[in-house]
């Protein structure tokens, strides 16, 4: 009889899929004891004094309700009458008026929220004579009269209103994974509102990212091989280009970033300076992006958006949400957007569907579990970038003519995720994630150029699809507790997360570039007169591959944050990463047998650590410091041997960063600003090998070098909130002193690009940025708002430091109007950016050789108007 034995490497996620499951099943089965169900009582509160309402709310659901009574004075209520929890008859009963609220212990906090969803003012006077509107704290039955009202980090529904209108969020979960103010982590993290998009038009995470002091972005296809066309953009932090994206602490792998070309659902961007793979894995030292996305909510929310501007823009997008059931115990919340466009290029179009539906199961007070979903489809054209180059100079031609075809480039996205969350007791708590993500990339036939001679373009076609899937889960139990006087907040997890790549490609005319059988005639173009579509666009396929790649990620880690008498803040934790992945390809090339050769497995795993202290000798001011370690693993990338004729997997990355700094928070917490200093240090940084380039099996593999050490050190400066009320401004600046300190390759081997004291390319010196609007608050102008800033940096080198990119200034302007119009407000908005119309060429790789430099063109001036609709 024949046994089958289970894979040592399905072992492990099978015992975790059981306990899991076992987990999650008892969990919902159970109610905590001392919690019970909530109390459903009938309210009869008629329409009148808000004040009134609230107190006879307080008498009826036995509650203490805590209050400034100059945040009630004068508005009205609209009644309440029914039966209800008493959470669900303070939603209900605040419902539009502007103030906002939080209940614990029988206690019910209420503040000033959003002044812009306020319901029409009474007059002063008591509208009610004959029922007096309570005015100190001896009139009031279990009311509490409280002085300041206005703390943000007070109130859980304030950072997620939509119509918070504040430039500064008091909380970001994603330096720590638990709820700790901004002011008490001992790291680097910023945030960019929702708020900040509006008064932008952000519709692009490149432009959100202009936001934040060490982020620069980049489309130029030699970040990742010489002449691949690329139409994602890719993102530099502190230094170090980053191709990971997170969404709610989730890993988006594969070309995460994609056009980029939807904001519809996302509520605030978040992004954490410095390693972080202590928490999230193998991720580069400069930092990581994460997009939190939109919730439902308890209070029923709609709103209609329509932009319009240059170059045929067209984008329409949606947002609603409420409860499903009376007793709220089932939310929904759904987000689309539409998007048509073309493009100061020639030939270039784009085209985006997207649409996210989230339902969220309120199972108990202490329960709650969330299903989501995410669908993107984007048409667009793989646009190549390029310049001739004649006598080691750059021939300059008009930014709008397009050397290649319109070259079709389908991406669809597909994301599902499931969580859950479980209230044991006021100290311990779990959460659970589970997701799955599917990216398939059409590329249809892409014209991309190979050299240049005289007047005349040589192009080779290219086709291709790949399919990225992600499979993710991680567990988190977070614990508060004391000892020896000593407040502990610790948080112990794991996680685990599959990569699967797929890659196929096809490759014609590529007559004479690489040896072997004969190649199809060229497709060729006049630079000068350029005539569409070129000659010789047939599908015939010269060469092609099939790549398939896997790699299986586990981690465990803990965390331990202290809080010290002084109000001294200290955090450590540790984290085991292991990391396999193995690949294999396939020449299916006319004539090729198409077998399929396995590349060298790769196997890394490191510990690394984290710790931070925090002072904060005044409530307004905090003092930090912090020292990280990263591992990163150089997963698909290999070094070619070029007497064997061989490759070898790349050892990991690994790197190590000292950060001092400084928070200070002022008015109330409206306005912060955090100034650093940091020191990073990453080895074993991967870098295309250009000696070997066109190799037989760098065709069909990263073929790449290794520079010993790079360092990026400098101060970083980040400003954002509101000054005066209705005056909001954002300040960043970033000095950025990026180079080679340690070179692996001696002169003369396999490149030359690998220079100590060189600079890596890209990445500019200088770079800031400045943005501020003003906001009429009363009299005949009120709601006119208009604003403007400007971003710039300065120069940037290629790889080989040989040709630099000028640097530039963009100026940026809007102006908009709100009003009310019944429950609804109606924002109507204009926004201008590069209004000075700067013309540049950034980002520049240059080979004379083949007389081809590649690049970024800048956009010329445009505009967008939108108009806004939400009740």
């Amino acid at each position: 009889m024949k046994t089958q034995t289970m894979s040592p490497t399905h072992k492990p996620v099978l015992t975790y899929g059981l306990l899991y499951l076992t987990l999650l099943l008892g969990l919902l089965s159970y109610k905590t004891p001392t919690h019970a169900d909530p109390v459903i009582r009938q309210y009869d509160i008629p329409a009148g004094s808000l004040a009134t309402a609230i107190n006879q709310l307080a008498e009826t659901g036995d509650i203490q309700a805590i209050y400034d009574t100059q945040t009630t004075q004068g508005r009205v209520s609209n009644g309440l009458k029914g039966s209800y929890s008493t959470e669900a008859a303070l939603q209900k009963l605040l419902a539009g008026t502007g103030l906002v609220y939080s209940l614990s212990d029988g206690t019910a906090t209420i503040r000033a929220g959003a002044k812009s969803n306020s319901k029409p003012l009474l007059p002063v006077a008591n509208p009610n004579p004959s029922n007096p509107e309570p005015m100190s704290e001896s009139t009031l039955p279990k009311v509490t009269v409280e002085a300041d009202a206005d703390n943000p980090y007070d109130d859980p529904t304030w950072q997620t209103d939509p119509y918070n209108t504040d430039y500064v969020l008091p909380k970001a979960t994603f330096g720590t994974k638990t709820d700790t103010p901004i002011m008490e982590t001992p790291v680097n993290v910023q945030s960019i509102s929702k708020q900040v998009f509006k008064d932008q038009q952000v519709i692009s995470l490149d432009k959100a990212l202009r936001n934040v002091s060490g982020v620069t972005t980049s489309g130029a296809s030699p970040v990742n091989g010489s002449f691949r066309a690329n139409t994602a953009q890719t993102f530099f932090l502190r230094g170090f280009q980053a191709d990971t994206l997170f969404r709610n602490g989730f890993r988006m792998d594969g070309n995460a970033f994609g056009n980029g070309s939807q904001f519809a659902n996302i509520e605030s961007v978040e992004v954490l300076k410095g390693p972080a793979s202590i928490l999230y894995g193998r991720v580069e030292p400069g930092g990581m992006v994460n997009i939190v996305t939109k919730q439902p909510r308890t209070t029923p929310y709609y709103s209609f958006n329509q932009q319009f501007g240059s170059y045929d823009l067209f984008r329409t997008s949606l947002d609603a949400t409420g409860p499903l059931t009376k007793d709220d115990t089932l939310l929904y919340r759904v987000n689309a957007s539409f998007q048509s466009n073309n493009s100061f290029r020639d030939l270039v179009h784009g085209e985006d569907v997207f649409f996210a539906p989230i339902l969220k199961w309120n199972i108990s007070p202490k329960t709650q579990a969330t299903l989501e979903m995410e669908y993107n489809r984007q048409l667009s054209s793989t646009d190549s970038q390029f310049l001739p180059v004649a006598n080691n100079k750059i021939i300059d031609l008009p930014h709008s003519r397009n050397l290649g075809e319109r070259n079709p480039f389908e991406t669809e996205n597909i994301f599902v995720g499931f969580n859950w969350s479980h209230q044991f007791n006021d100290d311990w708590s779990i959460k659970h994630q589970v997701a799955f993500k599917r990216q398939d990339v059409n590329q249809g036939l892409t014209v991309v150029p190979l050299n240049i001679s005289g007047s005349e373009v040589s192009r080779f076609v290219v086709s291709g699809h790949s399919t990225n899937d992600t499979y993710a889960t991680n567990l988190d139990l977070t614990g508060h507790f004391k000892t020896w006087g000593l407040e502990h907040t610790l948080l112990f997890g794991g996680d685990y997360y599959r990569f699967d790549k797929l890659n196929k490609n096809l490759t014609g005319h590529l007559l004479g570039f690489f040896v072997g059988p004969p190649f199809a005639p060229a497709s060729t173009i006049d630079f000068n007169h350029p005539i569409h579509p070129g000659p010789n666009l047939d599908n015939i396929a010269d060469s092609g591959e099939v790549i398939t790649q896997n790699t299986d990620n586990y981690g465990l880690y803990l965390q331990d944050q202290i809080k010290l008498p002084y109000d001294i803040h200290v955090m450590g934790g540790l984290r085991y990463q292991y990391v396999h992945s193995t690949s294999e390809s396939a020449d299916t090339s006319p004539g090729a047998s198409g077998i399929f050769s396995p590349r060298p497995p790769q196997t890394d795993d490191a510990v690394t650590p984290r710790v931070g202290i925090l002072w904060q000798p005044k409530k307004w001011l905090s003092l930090y410091s912090n020292y990280v370690e990263n591992f990163g693993a150089n997963t698909g990338a290999f070094s070619f041997v070029k007497g064997s004729n061989t490759l070898n997997p790349l050892p990991p990355q690994s790197a190590q960063q000292w950060e001092v700094g400084s928070k200070i928070e002022l008015f109330d917490g409206r306005l912060r600003a955090t100034l650093a200093y940091y020191d990073l240090k990453k080895q074993n940084l991967a870098t295309l090998d250009v000696a070997n380039r066109l190799e037989p099996l760098c065709q069909t593999a990263d073929c790449s070098i290794l520079v010993g050490e790079v360092r990026s050190r400098g101060p970083e400066i980040d400003i954002q909130g509101e000054i005066l009320p209705g005056w909001n401004v954002i300040a960043t600046y970033a000095n950025q002193d990026v180079r080679i300190t340690k070179s692996s390759e001696k002169s003369g081997t396999s490149t030359l690009s690998i220079i100590e004291g060189n600079r890596l390319q890209f990445v500019p010196r200088n770079v800031g940025s400045v943005w501020t609007t003003y906001e009429v608050q009363q009299g005949d102008l009120k709601g006119f708002k208009i604003g403007g800033g400007v971003n710039l940096q300065d120069g940037v080198v290629d790889t080989l430091n040989t040709t630099k990119s000028p640097g530039y200034a963009l100026v940026g302007l809007m102006a908009g109007y709100s009003f009310e119009a019944g429950k609804s407000k109606i924002t109507a908005q204009l926004n201008v950016d590069n209004l000075l119309d700067k013309t540049y060429f950034t980002n520049v790789f240059s080979s004379p050789v083949d007389g081809i430099a590649i690049g970024n063109f800048s956009t010329p001036r445009t505009f967008m108007g939108s108009i806004n609709v939400e009740y």
